[in-house]
């Protein structure tokens, strides 16, 4: 049997765990261009790998512009061009040195919450070695 070449919104949003509406609006932001069959949207398997690599860029922290970019980079040759390269390695360079300062941001954060913490422990442990005041003792 021969490959499928063509795909419904239904399909390919089953097959990528997305909703029909967001799918769409990829489409309205020009990045998937499916062919139309009377009101029916048919995708061919570029608009399928088109799907699959705007969500793989965002779970990489890509944004539909950075993605519609490149992709109109690829279109401007039949095989891609090393202006698309350059332009993915640099937006790959950027999304690292944006982890490398959350995970700096995190790893203070957890210092800061491990400082709070030990003072609330010690100031805690004080207050229950304290003995009790009652009304009489005044």
């Amino acid at each position: 049997m021969a490959p499928k070449t063509t795909f419904s919104i239904s399909e390919l949003s089953k097959e990528f765990d997305v909703t029909t509406r967001s799918i769409r609006f990829y489409e309205d932001q020009g990045l998937l261009k499916p062919s139309r069959r009377g009101q029916t949207r048919v995708f061919s398997t570029k608009d399928r790998v088109r799907l699959k690599l705007i969500l793989r860029g965002k779970r990489m922290g890509f944004s539909l512009a950075e993605s519609k970019e490149l992709f109109d980079l690829w279109d401007e040759t039949p095989t891609g061009s090393e202006k698309q390269l350059k332009k993915m390695l640099t937006i790959l360079a950027d999304k690292r040195a944006y982890l490398e300062q959350q995970k700096d941001d995190i790893a203070m954060a957890e210092m800061e919450i491990d400082t709070a913490e030990s003072r609330c422990r010690a100031a805690l442990a004080e207050l229950q070695n304290k003995p009790a005041v009652t009304d009489s003792d005044g």
